[in-house]
């Protein structure tokens, strides 16, 4: 039985998370494009290999961030406040994505510098 309660949990949480992690990344990106953007064509001069991957270990980062929400998700659900936490951690999902995005905007002015 409780094999079965964990399994259905997983499941679940991973059929909520994982598609809305597609959105999280597109935002998260947008940002880093939109100020790279806004400090053309200063920001022109930093591009180099380090740049790039430097963008890649944050996408990780941010990524690896966002399976936080599983903790917070599965924890809820064991607990009796599982059938209202379905119906609202849409607002755990808003709260972390406006979160990200900040921090996003923070790095990205770190590394496009004077040029935004």
């Amino acid at each position: 039985m409780a094999d079965a309660q964990l399994r259905e949990i997983l499941t679940d949480a991973i059929g909520y998370w994982e598609p809305r992690r597609l959105f999280y990344n597109v935002v998260l990106a947008l940002v880093v494009v939109i100020y790279f953007f806004v400090g053309w064509p200063g920001t022109k001069a930093v591009l180099s290999v380090d740049l790039g991957l430097t963008i890649f270990v944050l996408a990780v980062l941010a990524n690896v961030a966002y399976c936080a929400a599983y903790a917070v998700d599965v924890f809820i659900q064991f607990s009796s406040f599982r059938i209202v936490w379905l119906r609202h951690r849409w607002a755990l999902f808003l709260i972390g994505l406006i979160f990200a995005g900040i921090i996003t905007r923070f790095f990205s002015l770190g590394l496009f510098g004077a040029a935004v």
